[in-house]
């Protein structure tokens, strides 16, 4: 079943899309936030709620303010609150599921940011795809600092070639974090999640291995 449907992000900034994917037999759902200058629609982000749907994973996807409206992108603040208002939607559309949140680049950082400061409501875990560490060419942890604050189980789907999460880097924040947060890593993927073809091993396709890790990591998730 796919269905879309609005719900309000904000008081001041109004309603924005969503599109729920929900599979016969679905375990869980995720709510995912989109890209920082892409929108729930983009090839990315439906990759990964298709993916998904194949390993039985429902799917929320919606749309900050900004992209809904195609202005400038707006404060963390308000991107916070739109995740919570995406969350408590995503529960009245299948409270029988226990949810997942996390999203593609900034929004999986949003995620984060809002877990950080206040757990979000009925959320289980966080699913971070090609969490953006730092800027291009510009490495560095400070974005990992509030990561220490989340309690719940994380897990962290990075390319080896993401340009902006340097393994150097990753690695060992992730591992500081200690058991609740699990990094897995895709072998010659870049941020986008594109693959060198010629010097990657695996033979499976990255968005199938993305869902495959994420359903045999949320087992024991309920």
């Amino acid at each position: 079943m796919t269905k879309e449907f609005r719900f309000a992000a904000t008081n001041d900034k109004g309603d924005v899309s969503a599109i729920l994917m929900r599979p016969d037999g679905a375990t869980h759902l995720l709510v995912l936030g989109h890209g920082a200058s892409t929108n729930m629609r983009h090839a990315t982000l439906q990759a990964i709620a298709e993916g998904m749907a194949e390993r039985m994973i429902a799917t929320l996807r919606y749309n900050f303010p900004y992209s809904e409206g195609g202005t400038s992108r707006n404060s963390t603040a308000t991107c916070v609150e739109t995740i919570r208002n995406a969350v408590r939607a995503a529960h009245e559309a299948a409270s029988d599921l226990p949810l997942l949140a996390g999203g593609h680049s900034f929004g999986g950082r949003m995620t984060t940011t809002a877990q950080g400061e206040d757990a979000l409501e009925n959320v289980k875990g966080l699913v971070l795809f090609s969490f953006p560490l730092h800027l291009p060419g510009r490495p560095d942890i400070k974005r990992a600092e509030h990561l220490s604050r989340i309690e719940i189980p994380m897990l962290f789907l990075s390319g080896t070639r993401d340009e902006l999460a340097g393994i150097d880097l990753l690695e060992p924040t992730v591992k500081r974090l200690g058991s609740p947060a699990k990094l897995h890593l895709i072998d010659t993927a870049n941020h986008s999640y594109k693959v060198l073809k010629k010097t990657r091993v695996s033979t499976e396709d990255v968005f199938a291995e993305m869902a495959r890790v994420t359903s045999r990591w949320a087992e024991n998730i309920v």
